[in-house]
């Protein structure tokens, strides 16, 4: 479906596909099941994050009733929060502004 998409357009899909792959039937995740995505599918993002305030604020908010569930929207959330944070974007802009 997104053979002629931007990059951009590419990225959300994988986002989405991933979620999707994980998500119960009614297309939510437990906030436990959250925290291990977000560890292991998007773990370059967050390494090295953990001493970071607003990181421990969102793991922690994960770790709080870890059964409830969260929706696609409420990851996206929290994925596109990480990655602001993310020392890893301010290599990728170093990259980007070096060529």
């Amino acid at each position: 479906a997104l053979r002629q998409g931007s990059d951009l357009e590419k990225a959300f899909a994988t986002a989405a596909l991933v979620y999707n792959s994980y998500a119960d039937p009614e297309n939510k995740l437990s906030k436990a099941e959250t925290k291990s995505l977000l560890q292991s599918q998007f773990g370059h993002f967050i390494q090295g994050q953990e001493n970071k305030p607003k990181y421990q604020e969102i793991i922690s908010s994960l770790d709080e009733e870890s059964e409830n569930k969260i929706s696609f929207e409420d990851f996206m959330i929290l994925l596109v929060s990480l990655t602001l944070m993310s020392d890893l974007l301010q290599e990728i802009k170093d990259v980007k502004t070096t060529k």
